[in-house]
């Protein structure tokens, strides 16, 4: 049976441009709809050509509508398909994660052409100005040149300490450094004269160029010091300790002068003076000269020191019937050459000394090694370092006296050789808060100087021969060290410190290595309790010693020990700062308050407080 379909286009079917592309799907379905039912027709039919024009009409009408989208508004037309209805099922179709889309219908996108036209916009907008933020700093601390403090404590103590820096210009400045400490002596059970001073007077002129810096030096210092340390045995009489003079002063100068260089091989030179003498009429020379040498050889460096040392001097007191006089000239060189590479550096040297007793026409050579190596295993956390030094060491009177205001003005002044001291340790930080420092030593010294009780003499006219003096004793010393070291910063306003220190002697001819201590010890403490208050602390301890017992007879065959017991001494110090240029003070020494003896018959003050008050300026 033969079916027509008919299309009619008329204006009841609205297909505007904006609606276009939401019934272009529909267009589409319809078209295929017709194209499938005029196949079918055609197929079956005598006359396909009936079939084709109407299909030809119906598409040139939807053509039409589409042309239509090129203007901005469509006539609105209607399409009426008529055809019987014929019901189908179709078939079952998955739908895919990415469908593909036949379209029929491809438009080509048509190019579009445009230009800008720049014009200038006035604009009235004003920003406001931008203004840093604050920031709190602490208040910068003012340094300032110059200082003095004075304070008074027990025992009639007294310290005086005055420090001035004039800067002359931008390249010239002197500085001068004034101390004096003293004390009028008080110790209980002692029955002679035990008052002490010690002043100094320090100068210096410094002047920099673009190419070199030199400095003079000048002072002069006074000590005066008490032989109060009479032994129980024998026993004195009344009579003979009024009888006692035990004052002996200390008069000292210098003179020194040092001049660096900044690009010549000659890198620098000093040249020091010392004069030293006493009231028994005991004169010392001291002359130090020392040229530098330094130049590089490829990533090397080589380092020249030479020295020339020369001590005169004479004791007024004979030994017996003996002039006690001494000359001595040593002349040395010391080449090293640094090499640098990566975390190793290495030290690699000699030092040779030439050493000449004029006096005693005698002279000798020594040659000492100089080598030392540092090695980074991490860091600044655990550096290695060892070594094997040596040198020639000349001992004077002043240096005893330094050590020992007690000697008596009759010393051997000899150089003592250290031939050799090898060591090895460890060092670091961990973190910003613990540093450390091991190490352990052997060495070997030649002629080193002993420190031992002179026994009283039989007849008695000067104030150190009543068994109250100290004399030198040398003897060929071996010594094993074991020592520790530990910082702590525990903030900024608390720091602790502490080191430790073993040894053990072995001596040659004496009996006991004489008055060294075979341990000592010592803590420090530092703590900011705020920005007006601050304190600290110092603790010592020195292990026993052993020391000639003069008491008992010496015989050839025996020589009998005296044993100085250990001791700890406590010290602290509380200050206030009442603003930048004042502050205030009291200080605080042995204040376990025991009376030990650091030498032998010779106990020290107990308990002593000072206070005192400091002033900053400038002129």
């Amino acid at each position: 049976m033969n079916k027509t379909i008919y299309i009619n286009v008329s204006k009841g079917y609205h297909m505007s441009l904006k609606n276009f592309q939401e019934h272009s799907l529909v267009m589409r379905m319809i078209l295929e709809s017709i194209k499938k039912k005029f196949l079918l027709k055609t197929a079956n039919t005598s006359n396909p050509m009936k079939y084709n024009v109407i299909f030809l009409v119906g598409i040139f009408m939807i053509g039409m509508i589409s042309f239509g989208q090129e203007k901005e508004t469509l006539e609105t037309e209607r399409v009426v398909i008529v055809k019987t209805y014929t019901p189908t099922i179709s078939d079952a179709f998955k739908v895919k994660s990415t469908p593909v889309l036949n379209d029929s219908v491809t438009q080509q996108k048509k190019e579009i052409k445009y230009s800008i036209f720049s014009a200038p916009v006035a604009s009235t907008f004003t920003p406001a100005k931008g203004r840093a933020a604050n920031i709190d700093r602490p208040k910068p601390i003012d340094i300032y040149d110059n200082y003095a403090t004075l304070g008074f404590g027990s025992f009639t103590s007294v310290l005086a300490e005055f420090y001035s820096n004039f800067q002359i210009n931008r390249s010239d400045n002197i500085g001068l450094y004034l101390h004096h400490n003293s004390s009028q002596g008080g110790i209980d059970k002692i029955q002679l004269e035990d008052k002490f001073y010690n002043t100094f007077l320090d100068a210096n002129y410094t002047s920099r160029t673009r190419d070199y810096t030199y400095g003079i030096e000048i002072g002069a210092e006074h000590q005066l010091y008490n032989w109060y340390g009479v032994p129980e045995l024998p026993k004195l009489t009344q009579e003979q300790i009024d009888e006692i003079d035990p004052q002996q002063s200390y008069f000292g100068a210098k003179l020194g002068g040092k001049l660096q260089f900044d690009d010549l091989y000659f890198k620098q030179v000093s040249v020091n003076y010392r004069y030293f003498s006493d009231a028994l009429k005991s004169i010392e020379h001291h002359i130090v000269a020392k040229p530098t040498f330094e130049f590089e050889i490829g990533d090397n460096l080589i380092t020249t020191n030479f020295i020339a040392d020369y001590l005169n001097g004479s004791f007024k007191q004979n030994l017996g019937t003996l002039p006690n006089e001494y000359n001595i000239l040593n002349v040395g060189v010391n080449p090293s050459l640094v090499v640098l590479r990566d975390n190793l550096t290495l030290s690699l040297g000699a030092a040779v000394y030439y050493s000449i007793d004029i006096k005693n026409k005698n002279s000798d050579l020594f040659i000492y090694p100089k080598i030392t190596a540092s090695y980074r295993l991490l860091d600044e956390t655990v550096i290695a370092y060892g070594g094997v030094e040596g040198g020639l060491q000349q001992n004077t009177y002043r240096d005893a006296v330094q050590e020992n205001p007690f000697v008596s003005p009759t010393l051997i002044i000899r150089p003592t050789s250290k031939l050799y001291d090898a060591y090895i340790g460890l060092k670091g930080k961990l973190g910003d808060v613990v540093s450390y420092n091991f190490r352990g030593s052997y060495g070997f010294e030649d002629r080193k100087q002993l420190f031992v009780h002179n026994p009283m003499t039989i007849l008695q006219s000067k104030g150190y021969e009543y068994g109250n003096s100290f004399s030198y004793r040398y003897d060929d010393i071996n010594t094993m060290t074991g020592y520790g070291e530990l910082n702590f910063e525990i903030s900024k306003k608390i720091t602790l410190g502490a080191t430790a220190a073993y040894f053990k002697y072995t001596t040659e001819k004496e009996k006991e290595a004489w008055n060294l201590p075979e341990i000592k010890a010592s803590t420090l403490v530092n703590y900011q309790i705020n920005t007006q208050w601050y304190a600290g602390a110092q603790f010592f301890y020195i292990g026993e010693r052993k020391e000639i017992n003069n008491q008992v007879t010496i015989t050839t065959t025996s020589v009998p020990v005296i044993t100085l017991d250990s001791y700890f001494d406590a010290n602290a110090h509380l200050g206030y700062r009442l603003n930048d240029q004042l502050s205030f003070f009291v200080k605080g020494n042995n204040l376990i308050g025991k009376n030990y003896q650091r030498w032998v018959n010779y106990p020290v003050q107990g308990i002593q407080v000072l206070g005192g008050v400091t002033y900053k300026f400038d002129y």
